[in-house]
């Protein structure tokens, strides 16, 4: 928490500091071992055995009391000096009838009087107090935009009652309405932070073009998501403000039909997409020339294609060379598989295009589901499209298996190859490791090549690997591979995927992997290879097949993260707030900022 600056203090984020612990600071009149405070005054003071004992007469209770100190300092010789008189705390027992506390501490004069709340905060504590008594009220909670049921909760969280206090002490944490109003409030805080940081600049072009006959010169329908997503964009062109979207795509669910529908739209002016890949770039490539009526010229750009002119072209496809091109200006700029690539190198693409005059509409594509919670506190930032549907359904099986079923997948892959299909088998790491349980691919790779023909083998180090994608494509029977086979590659014929070590990768990564079968129609199956064959998480995984419904389950087993600072993956937590659990809330606080 930033206390110690000098600019303006948030009170949500004042709010959100929750106290560590309470104390009754009253001052009663009798002896209370639990809550100890004794308006003392220092008597004499005597020396025995190491220890120093000060007489005192405690006022509140109308008793002598004795001091003991075990470890001394000056602060102590000044503060407990003879006639003193001050607030007291500490350990108190009896002793021979004689009342003795035990090290006993000073009470500030802002503590006495209260059940004090207190905090742990990088800053001198009486500056602290004075700030908050300044700053966190129900007037300043209200004007932020709180609910009136919030503060209340909130209010009473940093002002402590009696009622609250004993039932905090009983149960060592907040509950109830209190922990539901921090959560609250650190959903509101984050929304509300997040809104900030999205920057509206004017757009490029403003479009206004109906979809229709695309959709019309199509070879097939296009699902009721994928027109959902296309509406999305249409009404993101036509708006005088630089559209900011991403769409959300399950693997197989056609997100390249998206994106040429966004080169239809943006035609006659230009757009942009950037692919993560070669093999990619040129599967979409052939898939737009296909797909987009003739007048549309599409180029591609890649690390092996030539310099030319690109003045010509309406839709620009290309990998990464595309940051190292001289680059036309265009009205729209799409990035695939946007994970794939920095933030920084998606932000430099489209700076290539910008003018002083404004920016291209920029649309990122995503195969990687992300929770409902997660996009409820994004959306503040960017705009989503969610593309669910998938243009047939799959019929993957997905199995948990170990060594004694290895057989068994032995025959499975015979009888697949016998039948012309394809099979891929992941593995973890390229090379032995001792700290690992599994064999490498380097070391499983013999045992695969001396039982079958046409086993292709690549990794993400080998820069032979688009090629060797390409002919197992078309001529190969088993291929053994790390996660470089994780996104985009279309193979019609894969109808096999057998993650090794299936327990030590995350599930959005085994679910992109499951994604790779099954592309066509062909009955596919997923073979989880494990020494752990109860682990709850692969069996719980196993018995899905949504993208989205793996995003949630993902969430109950990891961390979601600081979405303000950008880091979205498991790491820095939220304080209060549980992505994995409350929906609800974030739900209400954004419907409350909207």
């Amino acid at each position: 928490m930033s206390l110690n600056r000098s600019d303006r203090i948030d009170p949500l984020e004042l709010a959100l500091t929750a106290p560590a612990r309470y104390h009754d600071y009253r001052i009663k009149n009798y002896i209370d071992f639990e809550d100890l405070v004794l308006d003392v005054e220092i008597l004499h003071d005597y020396k025995s055995d190491r220890i120093w004992r000060l007489e005192a007469f405690a006022h509140n209770v109308a008793q002598n009391v004795e001091l003991i100190f075990f470890r001394t300092s000056s602060y102590h010789r000044h503060t407990f000096a003879p006639k003193a008189r001050l607030y007291i705390t500490g350990r108190l027992q009896k002793n021979h009838g004689k009342l003795q506390i035990l090290q006993p501490q000073k009470i500030a004069n802002y503590k006495i009087g209260t059940i004090f709340a207190e905090y742990k905060v990088p800053m001198r504590a009486d500056r602290f107090y004075a700030l908050k008594n300044r700053v966190l009220n129900p007037q300043n909670l209200l004007q932020e935009g709180l609910p009136q049921d919030v503060v209340d909760a909130l209010m009473q969280i940093h002002y402590p009652c009696e009622e609250f206090f004993r039932a905090f002490k009983k149960k060592g944490e907040f509950w109830g309405r209190y922990l539901e109003a921090l959560k609250f409030t650190e959903a509101f805080w984050y929304l509300r932070k997040l809104r900030a940081k999205r920057n509206e600049v004017p757009s490029l072009c403003q479009i206004q073009k109906r979809v229709e006959p695309f959709y019309e010169q199509l070879p097939f329908k296009p699902t009721s998501d994928q027109k959902e997503a296309i509406a999305d964009i249409a009404k993101d062109l036509a708006s005088p403000k630089a559209a900011r979207r991403v769409i959300v795509g399950d693997v197989g669910s056609g997100k390249s039909l998206v994106m040429f529908a966004v080169a239809y739209l943006t035609y006659p002016k230009r757009a942009i997409l950037m692919a993560p890949t070669t093999i990619l770039a040129d599967q979409l490539y052939q898939e737009a020339k296909k797909l987009l009526p003739d007048e549309i010229k599409v180029a591609l750009v890649s690390g092996e294609s030539k310099e030319e002119d690109l003045l010509g072209y309406h839709f620009i496809i290309g990998t990464h060379a595309l940051l190292y091109r001289k680059l036309p200006k265009a009205c729209v700029v799409m990035v695939d598989e946007q994970h794939r690539f920095g933030t920084e190198q998606r932000n430099r693409l489209k700076k290539m295009v910008e003018t002083p005059q404004g920016a291209p509409h920029f649309f990122q594509f995503s195969a990687t589901p992300i929770p409902r919670t997660q996009a409820m506190m994004q959306s503040a930032l960017v705009d989503f499209s969610f593309i669910r549907q998938t243009p047939f359904k799959k019929d993957i099986t997905t199995e948990v298996i170990t060594k004694k079923d290895f057989k068994r997948l032995l025959a499975h892959i015979e009888e697949e190859i016998e039948q012309g299909r394809q099979v891929l088998v992941v593995y973890p790491l390229v090379e032995g490791s001792q700290s690992h349980d599994y064999k490498s691919l380097e070391e499983a790779q013999s045992f695969w090549q001396e039982r079958f023909d046409g086993v292709f083998v690549t990794h993400g180090k080998d820069r032979e690997k688009e090629e060797i994608l390409r002919r197992f494509r078309s001529e190969g029977k088993i291929l053994l591979s790390t996660t470089v086979i994780e996104v985009g590659i279309s193979l019609p014929k894969l109808s096999t995927v057998v993650v090794v070590g299936a327990e030590n990768m995350g599930l959005a990564t085994l679910h992109q992997l499951r994604g790779r079968v099954s592309r066509t129609g062909l009955k596919g199956y997923c073979f989880l290879y494990t020494n752990d064959p109860n682990n709850e998480r692969l069996q719980a995984f196993s018995k899905l097949t949504s993208g989205f419904d793996v995003a949630e389950l993902d969430l109950r087993y990891r961390k979601a993260g600081d979405i303000v600072s950008g880091k979205d993956q498991s790491g820095k937590t939220f304080r209060w707030l549980s992505m994995a659990e409350d929906a609800k809330i974030i739900e209400r606080a954004k419907a409350l900022l909207s």
